[in-house]
């Protein structure tokens, strides 16, 4: 297994504001399953989903894919075997 590489801040600031909006999200799916007709609702989980996909790209950009099984691009060499993941910190 590699060493940890030393991450910076702003690796911990994207990990955190993805953790917060992914909270946000399974509570407005959860709210969304029994309200399916609340525009706001939905306007907002679409709004969230957006912000989430954009930090999500900068994190990847900077520090290597989050999602397996094609659902993330890594880059060359390989990043899967970078530590530390993001399920680790």
């Amino acid at each position: 297994m590699n060493e940890p590489k030393p991450v910076d801040e702003r690796y911990y600031q994207l990990l955190h504001q993805l953790q917060a909006l992914d909270f946000v999200l399974v509570e407005l799916t959860l709210y969304l399953d029994t309200h399916s007709n609340d525009a706001d609702a939905l306007q907002q989980f679409n709004q969230i989903s957006e912000e989430r996909w954009k930090v999500a790209c900068e994190f990847e950009a900077s520090y290597g894919p989050l999602l397996q099984f094609g659902l993330s691009f890594s880059g060359y060499p390989w990043q899967w075997n970078d530590t530390p993941w993001p399920w680790q910190v």
